[in-house]
């Protein structure tokens, strides 16, 4: 071994060795590598599985987000609006959201989240930023029952904007119809004729929108149109509206508008 050391005579021999040996420390050594780059490439699969699931839930959570921002994005706008009919309105108001909306299809009734504790009434009109809605029906405490204009039980005294001619709209019991009655046949009633609150019997303050002329219909040997007219606010998609306090006081009492 000192000889070896001092004059490395061994040194072809071990080389030799070396390179028989190198093959078989590799197969034995095979398992062992291979063990060890499938625990590194399944615990490199979890890693990017659990990161994966992370980044999917991240994105389901900013969707949802995105979709609540652009419900209040709308909310906002049609809040904005109403505000701006306040303004014009110039009688009280207040504010108030849907609770419920009635599905029998004989009625049109909504239920608002206002009552006799904030001083509404019976036979208080309601509003949205295009136009009339209806009027309180019946009130409690922290809610009222509302009946719109397209109910069959409701009426309503409007006016041509144009000419000031007076006449009734009745609700014809589908969502978007009002029926004009006792035009006379004569009279020159284009489509899309603005109607108008005239103001009569107190109840609902003059000048509001109401309708727009969609259809007339002259009948041979009658004396009257028959004008049907679609309402101007939303009657179907707002879930805010509009309660007004005219300016000459409650109206008396009524379920059935102005017929």
């Amino acid at each position: 071994m000192t000889m070896d050391h001092r004059y490395h005579h061994l040194d072809a021999v071990r080389s030799t060795l070396s390179l028989v040996i190198e093959p078989i420390r590799q197969v034995i050594n095979l398992p062992f590598s291979l063990a060890s780059d499938v625990s590194e490439n399944l615990s490199s699969r979890s890693t990017l599985l659990d990161k994966n699931e992370e980044l999917r839930v991240k994105n389901l959570l900013l969707k949802a987000q995105l979709q609540k921002y652009a419900a209040l994005q709308s909310e906002n706008m049609r809040l904005r609006e109403l505000l701006d009919s306040s303004f014009k309105v110039g009688e009280k108001v207040l504010i108030a959201e849907l609770l419920r909306v009635d599905l029998d299809p004989f009625t049109r009734r909504i239920v608002i989240n206002k009552g006799s504790n904030d001083d509404l009434f019976s036979g208080q009109p309601l509003l949205d930023s295009e136009g009339i809605i209806g009027q309180i029906l019946q009130v409690s405490p922290f809610s009222s029952t509302a009946m719109l204009i397209t109910d069959p039980s409701h009426a309503i005294p409007i006016q041509l904007n144009s000419t000031g001619q007076r006449a009734i709209a009745t609700g014809t019991g589908r969502p978007g119809e009002l029926e004009l009655l006792h035009i006379p046949s004569n009279t020159k009633l284009a489509v899309g004729e603005l109607l108008v609150t005239s103001g009569l019997g107190g109840r609902f303050p003059a000048g509001y929108p109401v309708a727009r002329v969609i259809r007339t219909l002259k009948h041979p040997g009658k004396p009257y149109l028959e004008v049907i007219a679609q309402p101007t606010a939303h009657l179907q998609r707002s879930r805010e509206v509009l309660v007004v306090w005219p300016t000459t006081g409650p109206a008396p009492e009524s379920t059935t508008g102005a017929k």
